[in-house]
């Protein structure tokens, strides 16, 4: 029969519990004391510190302001947008089209309304954009609507069209709204240092429009971004400059015109542009808008020899550097890199005898003495080039088709430098996948509007 008296009144025993056992210590505690010392066993209390301690946090933007960003399935800007994304920006996000898997993962990113369509109008239909300037006028339209409502801006502009006019005209709205913070991806343009140096065209562009922010937009707060080189530029297809060609050992090599033992900058641009470029945004603009900030953003600084060893490390195969003048074409290719590629072989022939002759990636040495001092103090939790080849490589080059990885099936697909046709130049080739930053490769993939399977990398998919 249940108990009539209140469960509530009745007195609750807590459970006996046995006595502590003793603590038979192994090892005595650590201390930096002798024994007979009266200060062994003592135990410090340490308060926690007090806010005034602290020491003060940046500065930061509120995630509740919307950022403008074109290109937006390429390398640097994709990595922006998501991180940008994640911490609760909003973002305006143009996208040449919505094809392959970049394309499809911004737009499905919450915090990201996206805007389809090229910065340009093509005149013409039988030449690509690339070739001609002239056959293209911009898209006006699309521009003004891009920074509708936005109060900052990270622009990386491509080859695709006129550049210059391109740049020029994204500025001038960026300005004409009032734009807080104008962050824009550039390049140098060696000439300017020393007229000994060529200048490489695609680079050229970008400064010109930085120069034409610098002096007719001098109220428009801007950051210039100076890239390495892309981790991810390297691949095992026959791509010029930066293709690890796999020999029938198993072992890579790699061929380029860059001097073996004069360091570079590299950046693995997918997986640090985005937070570091956020920091810019968190820290905010240059005191004076007439003195804008330039950054080299880069977190190694390795020779060729150095690169080739970290790559080693991570794919845990035999990778050897060759030194060799001239770039190797072998598949076809936009003029527009062709002419960047002859002018990287004559700016890197300079130092072809003498390494202290080559010239600064950056062009400047002030900028090479800052890396990679200047992109730790914006985001510390880089991907080095021994991580990207151990973790990275693999999957990007099975996603191209290739199975050099799968243990006792990588003489499948190998080849020498010299064992493939040489390409040429294609005038008149549709370049529709992904959006292209400065100097790498993209990795496309996926389904295309009209659900058709497309490769993981095509041959028209080039980056300045």
């Amino acid at each position: 029969m249940p108990s009539a008296t209140p469960r509530a009144t009745l007195a609750i025993r807590p459970r006996p519990s046995e006595p502590p056992q003793p603590i038979n210590r192994k090892h005595a505690p650590c201390t930096s004391y002798p024994e007979s010392s009266p200060l062994n066993n003592f135990s410090f209390y340490n308060p926690p510190p007090t806010l005034s301690d602290r020491p003060s946090k940046r500065s930061m933007t509120t995630p509740s302001k919307t950022i403008a960003v074109v290109n937006s399935s390429g390398r640097q800007a994709a990595s922006f947008i998501r991180v940008a994304s994640a911490v609760g920006y909003n973002v305006r996000a143009q996208l040449r089209n919505l094809d392959g898997i970049v394309a499809s993962e911004i737009s499905s990113l919450p915090n990201v309304t996206v805007l389809v369509g090229d910065l340009f109008i093509k005149r013409s239909s039988s030449s690509s954009p690339t070739l001609d300037p002239e056959t293209t006028k911009l898209n006006d339209a699309l521009i003004r609507d891009l920074f509708h409502g936005a109060q900052l801006a990270f622009i990386n502009t491509t080859f695709w069209g006129d550049e210059y006019a391109i740049g020029c005209a994204l500025a001038n709205a960026a300005a004409a709204v009032g734009i807080e913070h104008y962050i824009y991806s550039s390049m140098p343009n060696h000439s300017v240092v020393s007229s000994s140096w060529p200048s490489l065209p695609l680079w050229s562009e970008k400064y010109a429009v930085e120069t034409y922010i610098r002096t007719k937009l001098p109220s428009l707060p801007s950051t210039f971004l100076y890239t390495g080189i892309y981790n991810n530029n390297f691949t095992s297809l026959p791509y010029p400059l930066f293709c690890m060609a796999l020999q029938p050992d198993g072992s890579f090599e790699w061929q380029a015109p860059f001097h073996p033992d004069v360091p570079l900058p590299w950046l693995d641009a997918e997986h640090d542009v985005g937070p570091a470029v956020l920091q810019v945004f968190k820290d905010g603009p240059p005191a004076s808008s007439s003195n804008p900030r330039r950054i080299p953003l880069a977190y190694e600084f390795l020779s060729p020899k150095q690169a080739c060893a970290a790559f080693s490390r991570g794919v845990g195969r035999p990778v050897t550097y060759k030194h060799n003048p001239t770039i190797e074409v072998r598949v076809k290719i936009p003029r527009g890199y062709k002419d960047q590629l002859v002018a990287l072989e004559q700016m890197y022939s300079l130092g072809r005898s003498d390494p202290r002759r080559q010239p600064p990636y950056f062009a400047e040495q002030e900028l090479e003495d800052q890396v990679p001092e200047e992109a730790m103090k914006l985001w510390e939790g880089y991907r080095g080039l021994e991580e990207y080849a151990r973790e990275v490589f693999p999957l990007e080059e099975a996603a191209n088709g290739l199975t050099w990885m799968v243990e006792d099936n990588y003489d499948d697909r190998t080849y020498t430098h010299n064992e493939v046709t040489n390409g040429g130049t294609d005038d008149n080739a549709s370049y529709e996948e992904e959006d292209e930053d400065d100097d790498g490769l993209t990795i496309g993939g996926g389904l295309g509007a009209s659900g058709e399977a497309t490769p993981a990398r095509k041959e028209e998919t080039w980056l300045a």
